[in-house]
């Protein structure tokens, strides 16, 4: 089964929710790679906060959190919730990007794995408030990377408030693609309070 690594940790994310637990050993006969490079991908979403790393292989992280009084879910378990769409939206995202285009990405899984997908884009610039986005299209070169600044939303590992905004001002870009946290037949698509202000200044700096 021959991926490029995108697909390939994705598809990790997915075996790991679904079984608990994976090998090292295993995962390198699945996906036809060495052992070194499914090391490599395991490190990369342990640092993302995906999975927990042992001696010979990784395990699923168990959320021990238990607030209730908004019931938002966090980045981690976000990243790991209905993979399979969220794959598929990102891949469609990735394949409206194109060379000397601006591209504003919130935060969120979603657009986090868009961030992933552009991880060998080239002559592009991305505008993102998200920490782990920001952290993963700092090892392209061949991008242009403007992370907003601000107030660190710990829940969310994003970026809010006053500042952020004003850094979006007199932005002008070609796509700009949002996070959602529900959809509701009156309302629409749907985001928690604290995330809406940014949200909103950015659709204002994008053209679509």
């Amino acid at each position: 089964m021959t991926m490029n690594s995108f697909e390939r940790r994705n598809k990790i994310i997915q075996l790991v929710n679904e079984q608990g637990t994976v090998l090292v050993q295993d995962l390198a006969g699945v996906f036809a790679a060495s052992e070194a490079t499914i090391r490599a991908d395991l490190r990369f979403l342990e640092q993302k906060g995906v999975v927990t790393r042992f001696h010979g292989g990784a395990a699923k992280i168990m959320s021990g959190n238990s607030e209730t009084e908004t019931q938002e879910v966090g980045f981690k378990e976000r990243f790991q919730l209905a993979s399979a769409p969220k794959n598929r939206i990102a891949q469609a995202a990735v394949k409206m990007i194109h060379e000397g285009m601006t591209v504003i990405l919130d935060s969120g899984s979603t657009t986090m794995l868009i961030a992933e997908g552009l991880m060998t884009a080239k002559n592009i610039t991305v505008i993102t408030n998200s920490l782990p986005a920001a952290f993963a299209l700092s090892e392209n070169k061949d991008i242009t990377l403007v992370v907003c600044g601000g107030t660190v939303r710990h829940k969310t590992r994003s970026m809010h408030g006053s500042i952020a905004e004003r850094s979006l001002q007199d932005i002008n870009a070609d796509l700009m693609f949002v996070g959602a946290d529900g959809i509701d037949a009156v309302n629409g698509i749907t985001t928690f309070n604290e995330g809406y202000s940014i949200s909103g200044a950015m659709v204002t700096a994008a053209n679509k």
